[in-house]
């Protein structure tokens, strides 16, 4: 054996490590060059998220299929639940496509037909109009986001506040309205969220059992509150990278996955700026023909179809699209249709970069 044959061996080794030890299912990991990647930009991305973004702490790169970069910054690990806050609204949008697929409901459904006995007494036309596909596309016709702190009743919370916009036609991010969501599976299912999606989500990929925060009235959140692990986001981001198959199984209508990841609606018009793109079914379009989950404080699970590539990100900062400048910067130009010369400096200083790596924050 070459010693550089040993070499790559052990890079491998070290890329499959801790998560191999403890995932369940665990991607299959490849060095970056293997699959098309340049080593020497993945170093960048490091190196320009630990200057440029407060803080980093998780980071993994899928190409192919195949994990070719993974890192956290303690004190993340590969095994501990990060919160993804927003994020989890894109697995609420899946929940309700399986439902849909499954013959419970149907998008087009008006919402006050699942809560009877909690309208207001005089329901608003604007209201009577809300359809799931509304609050799927936050434009509910909502003004503003209804507080739910200190409510016990979420549900008659939300049907109480004002709809001054005819729904469909004004884009309003709203969270509440991913909770009713939630809400309108856990009616036509009799599971939570959480619950339903176990066997049809979460175990196909391999995912324990994760945690999802509850309403005062027993529902999933929806709109945030779900904890999983990097690897977790990731497999989500290849799921639909795949149009829903995984393992040669349509676990995720392939339809549900356009529908969900197409531009419904437009939320502004700076071409530099990634929440101008448009918005789906509970995920945001990019820029670069890429689209995305994410949360607050920099929680990101992006696809790059072009490209291949998913990037699953856990972070706690201010400032999200400094986040994604530094991928598009770094990430973007690393990718080749072909796979690359191995190059056991660069990877040498990858492993370097990420074995100490600490969250600022």
């Amino acid at each position: 054996m070459t010693r550089f044959k040993a070499f790559q061996i052990a890079i491998v080794g070290w890329l499959i490590g801790v998560p191999l030890a403890f995932a369940k299912d665990p991607l299959p990991r490849s060095t970056p060059e293997s699959q098309g990647v340049y080593s020497s930009a993945i170093c960048s991305f490091i190196e320009m998220a630990n200057s440029k973004i407060e803080s980093l702490h998780s980071f993994m790169l899928l190409r192919h299929g195949h994990v070719v970069a993974e890192a956290w910054w303690s004190p993340e690990s590969p095994t501990k639940p990060h919160v993804l806050w927003s994020l989890s609204k894109s697995f609420t949008s899946t929940a309700v496509g399986l439902a849909a697929n499954e013959g419970k409901l149907s998008i087009d459904d008006r919402v006050i037909k699942y809560f009877d006995g909690k309208l207001p007494e005089k329901p608003s036309d604007n209201l009577k109009a809300m359809r799931i596909r509304d609050l799927l596309t936050m434009s509910t016709g909502h003004q503003d986001e209804v507080s739910l702190k200190d409510k016990t009743d979420w549900v008659s919370a939300f049907l109480a506040h004002p709809v001054p916009h005819k729904p469909g036609t004004h884009f309003k991010y709203n969270t509440p309205s991913t909770f009713m969501q939630s809400a309108i599976v856990q009616q036509v299912t009799g599971q939570s969220v959480v619950d339903y999606l176990q066997t049809r989500l979460f175990d196909p990929l391999g995912i324990e059992k994760p945690t999802w925060d509850k309403s005062p009235d027993g529902y999933s959140l929806g709109g945030y509150g779900l904890y999983l692990c990097t690897e977790d986001i990731a497999k989500f981001g290849q799921l639909y990278l795949q149009k829903g198959k995984w393992k040669g199984k349509q676990i995720v209508p392939e339809k549900w996955v356009e529908q969900a990841t197409a531009k419904h609606v437009s939320n502004g018009s700076d071409p530099e700026r990634d929440w101008d793109q448009g918005y789906g079914f509970q995920f945001w379009r990019c820029r670069h023909g890429a689209y995305r989950g994410d949360g607050k404080d920099g929680q990101f699970c992006i696809v790059l179809p072009d490209q291949d590539a998913v990037i699953a990100i856990t972070a706690n900062t201010s400032n999200m699209q400094a986040e994604l400048n530094v991928v598009w910067e770094t990430l973007l130009p690393a990718f080749h249709d072909k796979p690359l010369p191995e190059n056991e400096k660069e990877l040498e200083r990858l492993m370097s970069m990420v074995s100490g790596l600490k969250a600022t924050k």
